[in-house]
């Protein structure tokens, strides 16, 4: 894809693209750490989502999570500005991780370095990632695409259903009871990102499959407000039967331009747990 030569897009591991769009879109990924048994691993490079649910089944333990470093994003960023690139970069919302921060001080170190903080997570951030490299690709300057960003970035509709709650719970993000509570209710959740964090939006009840539909239906409902150039469905090891399912059913709601299947790296599995699917595309108003 042709792309403004002076300018590089990059993002955290969190974005969740895929190899397939990093590297037609030529995007550059600074991972994150998964930290299991005392060792951090770097998220999709030394270990991935499988490995994590089969660590969590053999010794019931949930792996950590942590950011990149200052020292990790100033060697990332240095070895683009040395070459006399404008860096656009974007990280997971600022309210669910350090690594906006990190960067915003390993940046201040270095000249062109826009951090983005995409006040999102998984594909919420690579809409943004996808927007800016389509106005590289336009020939904008590194400034002019930060500011459009960050308009847009308002407009952004990312939500999931939650399969189990096994993973929130082991997380202590969601107590044993309220966990099981869930489970013999057959209660799925929908989480949504709203100004940056995560909240619970409406409780789903039945099958994955039907809860799901159910789900997309909803969320795609105000067809004149929503954006159709693309829209990823998001999920951290749906079976292919499901994804396909959904997909069809997102093709027959709306013609979206591009409709992209991408799997959730390690971060955001860590804590989501496996069966969770979620869409995330772009709203003509502001999300509120």
């Amino acid at each position: 894809m042709k792309n403004n030569s002076k300018i590089i897009i990059a993002s955290d591991s969190t974005s969740d693209l895929g190899v397939e769009l990093i590297q037609k879109y030529n995007i550059k990924i600074n991972p994150l750490y998964i930290v299991k048994d005392y060792i951090s691993l770097r998220d999709g490079e030394e270990i991935n989502p499988t490995d994590v649910y089969e660590y969590v089944t053999m010794t019931s333990t949930l792996p950590k999570t942590a950011a990149a470093n200052v020292k990790d994003h100033y060697g990332f960023l240095k070895q683009f500005t040395d070459e006399g690139y404008s860096v656009i970069y974007f990280t997971i919302s600022s309210s669910m991780s350090s690594n906006f921060n990190n960067a915003r001080i390993a940046a201040g170190q270095l000249e062109g370095v826009y951090v983005v903080d995409s006040k999102n997570l998984s594909t919420g951030v690579g809409l943004q990632v996808l927007y800016a490299a389509d106005l590289a690709a336009e020939n904008l300057t590194a400034g002019e695409i930060y500011s459009r960003v960050i308009d847009m970035q308002q407009h952004i509709d990312a939500s999931f259903i939650i399969d189990t709650l096994e993973y929130l719970n082991k997380g202590g993000r969601c107590s044993s009871l309220a966990a099981l509570g869930a489970n013999l209710l057959k209660l799925k959740p929908c989480i949504e990102v709203k100004g940056g964090n995560m909240v619970v939006g409406k409780k789903y009840r039945g099958k994955l499959l039907d809860v799901l539909k159910e789900y997309v239906n909803a969320r795609l409902a105000d067809k004149d407000d929503i954006e159709l150039d693309r829209i990823f469905i998001t999920h951290s090891g749906c079976s292919d039967e499901i994804t396909d399912e959904i997909s069809k059913l997102v093709k027959q709601i709306l013609p979206f331009k591009e409709v992209f299947i991408t799997r959730a790296g390690c971060t955001i599995s860590v804590h989501c747990g496996p069966g969770t699917l979620g869409i995330l595309f772009v709203r003509k108003s502001l999300i509120k």
